[in-house]
C-alpha cells in the first residue's frame, strides 16, 4: 500500500510539474520560425513549389552514394581476421577500385564542378 501511495505521489508531482512548465513557458507568436521546420534552405512560410538547384540535388545524391560505400567499407576491415592476406589485399584493391571509377565517372561528367 505505501509503494501505491508514493508511486500515486510521483505521478502527482511530476504532473504538477509539466503543468507549471506550460504555464510560465514564454512561447508567443514570435517563436513561430523557431518551432517550424527547416529544409534545404526554403522557407517553409512561402511558397513550397519553388525551383531549386539541380546542381545541389546533384551533390546530395553524389554525398548519399559515398557515404553508403563508406558503410561498406567496415566489414572489410572486421575481414581481415577471418580471411588470408592475398584475398583481403584483393577484396580491398576491387572496392577501393570500383570507388575510384565513380569518382572519375562524375568528375568527368562536370559533376562535381560547383560553378558550371
Amino acid at each position: 500500500m505505501m509503494i501505491l501511495m508514493i508511486i500515486l505521489f510521483l505521478l502527482l508531482l511530476s504532473n504538477m510539474m509539466m503543468m507549471m512548465s506550460i504555464i510560465l513557458s514564454k512561447k508567443s507568436f514570435m517563436d513561430r520560425e523557431k518551432c517550424s521546420p527547416f529544409e534545404c534552405g526554403f522557407d517553409p512560410k512561402t511558397m513550397s513549389r519553388i525551383p531549386f538547384s539541380l546542381h545541389f540535388f546533384l551533390i546530395t545524391i553524389i554525398f548519399l552514394i559515398f557515404d553508403v560505400e563508406i558503410a561498406l567499407i567496415f566489414p572489410i576491415i572486421t575481414l581481415f581476421k577471418m580471411v588470408n592476406m592475398l584475398t583481403w589485399i584483393k577484396t580491398s584493391f576491387f572496392f577501393i577500385f570500383m570507388l575510384l571509377i565513380g569518382l572519375y565517372h562524375e568528375w568527368n561528367q562536370n559533376m562535381l564542378n560547383w560553378t558550371s
